[in-house]
């Protein structure tokens, strides 16, 4: 029997190597026998520079930059060579992550990307060709302003003083921008980004209202957000001709996919199409009995593109059953379904502290996988006897 094993990380708790880790001594607690293919995935959040650089061969490079609530903190980012070029790999959740944000200090208003803009500066410091950004687990809203204005991008009031980004309440404050004094380097590089495609910077889908309260927003700081957001947008469209306020993964990590759109010139990419130019799964699911998949907690965002919906449409076109593991189950979830997800099941299995849930997971992971098999067993076994009719996956 071969069962593969394709999960994301479970954000602030574990990577997508240590979720896989456990879910496979799951499986071969169950049966030592089984062929378990253990595929960790990245979707540009945590692990996304770490796991690339590995499959690479490239080195990672250290750098002391600004943190999302201001500190200076010691951050990386990935460089390898590749068909005559230099390669760099920025993941911004190492350096503008939620989980760089004290939970007493998440208020999306007030953390800044421009940390990200200086690990960009970093990477043409070493004459890179091309740069890969990672956008995933952000703790930041501030529309990549921050990051623009490390850049060089000068944001200024309507006395036309600078206005220095220290996060998404400051947007407002804008009047106009300038980009006379932006890096001229980056005219020389191309930049690829990761992102959820789906996420839009402005509207009632924007950026604000959907992942504002999950970076610690109450629902007064969510629409003073989103109006600083909307705002933004109209600066950047008055300054550059570039209207961001839809454009496909323009919301991503808070809006720095509209910030690197307006300023950087980059190109913008479905996380999971770009992720599969580095890691080839279909073959593996192809030949599969089972697949396992996982994510921090499945809810009605997980079909929009996040990695347990995506390894589900790829087994579903062989016709193989997939089975979730997930941190919380959460409003929406059913719609995984109608992905290919054929089940799925939370680790927490009674009332706990946050603490110590995170504390726990890679047992529970372990723990639920393999409870999940021996569910499998007694259904197969009870087909096999004529008591249950065969389930269509």
């Amino acid at each position: 029997m071969k069962i593969v094993i394709v999960p994301s990380g479970f954000k602030e708790c574990l990577d997508a190597e240590e979720v896989a880790a456990a879910m496979e001594r799951g499986v071969k607690r169950f049966d030592p026998s089984i062929d378990a293919v253990v595929i960790p995935m990245i979707d540009g959040g945590e692990g996304f520079v770490r796991t690339i650089i590995n499959i690479k061969g490239g080195s990672i490079i250290h750098k002391e930059v600004t943190g999302p609530v201001g500190q200076k903190i010691s951050s990386y980012f990935g460089l390898y060579k590749e068909n005559g070029q230099r390669i760099a790999v920025i993941e911004m959740a190492a350096v503008a992550g939620l989980k760089l944000v004290p939970r007493n200090e998440r208020n999306p208003l007030k953390t800044t990307t421009y940390g990200v803009g200086e690990l960009i500066i970093a990477a043409l410091d070493f004459e890179v060709d091309h740069i890969l950004i990672g956008c995933g687990d952000s703790g930041t809203s501030d529309g990549g302003a921050g990051m623009a204005e490390a850049l060089g991008v000068q944001f200024l009031n309507k006395e036309q003083q600078k206005v220095h980004i220290k996060g998404g309440e400051d947007l407002l404050a804008v009047d106009s921008l300038t980009t006379a004094n932006i890096d001229g380097r980056l005219k020389n590089v191309s930049i690829d980004v990761a992102c959820n495609w789906k996420n839009i910077l402005c509207g009632e889908k924007g950026v604000a209202r959907v992942f504002g309260p999950q970076k610690g927003a109450n629902s007064e700081q969510v629409e003073a957000l989103s109006s600083a957001l909307e705002h933004y947008a109209g600066v950047i469209q008055e300054g550059t001709g570039l209207d961001v306020r839809s454009l496909p993964g323009s919301g991503a990590s808070g809006g720095l996919g509209a910030g690197l759109l307006a300023f950087t010139n980059a190109v913008l990419h479905p996380r999971f199409d770009i992720i599969m130019d580095f890691i080839n799964i279909e073959k593996e699911i192809s030949t599969a009995d089972m697949v396992f998949t996982a994510e921090g907690s499945l809810d009605f965002q997980t079909p929009n593109g996040k990695i347990p919906s995506e390894v589900a449409r790829i087994a579903k076109t062989s016709h193989i059953p997939v089975i979730a593991i997930t941190g919380t189950i959460g409003e929406g979830a059913d719609l995984n379904y109608q992905t290919g997800i054929d089940a799925y099941s939370s680790i927490i299995q009674k009332p706990v502290s946050l603490e110590m849930a995170m504390e726990n997971a890679p047992k529970w992971i372990e723990e639920s996988t393999y409870s999940a098999l021996r569910k499998v067993a007694i259904g197969w076994r009870m087909t096999n006897k004529g008591v249950l009719k065969k389930v269509p996956v």
